[in-house]
């Protein structure tokens, strides 16, 4: 039997090796339950970190150019990029 987890990192621009400015993490297999804000230290320092431990790129954000004069405008985090990655309940977390 095997259970997903997914991780959500929202990163600095649109380029994976940008450093993490939020994430959250889902764990599908009950064993932890993390909340967003849970800690001060992302868990990965980039996108690409996050795949190097084997974690699996499901989506990035589309990239949609500011409408004008709204370029300064605070509002989601837009470079959002979501992981996932398959645990075996058997053997544990990888």
């Amino acid at each position: 039997m095997s259970r997903q987890q997914v991780l959500v990192l929202y990163l600095a621009n649109s380029a994976l090796d940008s450093h993490v400015v939020g994430w959250s993490l889902y764990d599908g297999t009950g064993r932890t339950s993390p909340t967003t804000g849970d800690s001060d230290e992302p868990p990965y320092e980039s996108g690409v970190a996050a795949l190097r431990d084997g974690w699996r790129l499901m989506q990035a954000a589309q990239l949609i150019p500011p409408y004008p004069g709204h370029e300064y405008d605070v509002s989601f985090l837009k470079h959002e990029f979501f992981f996932e990655r398959i645990v075996d309940m058997a053997e544990g977390l990888p």
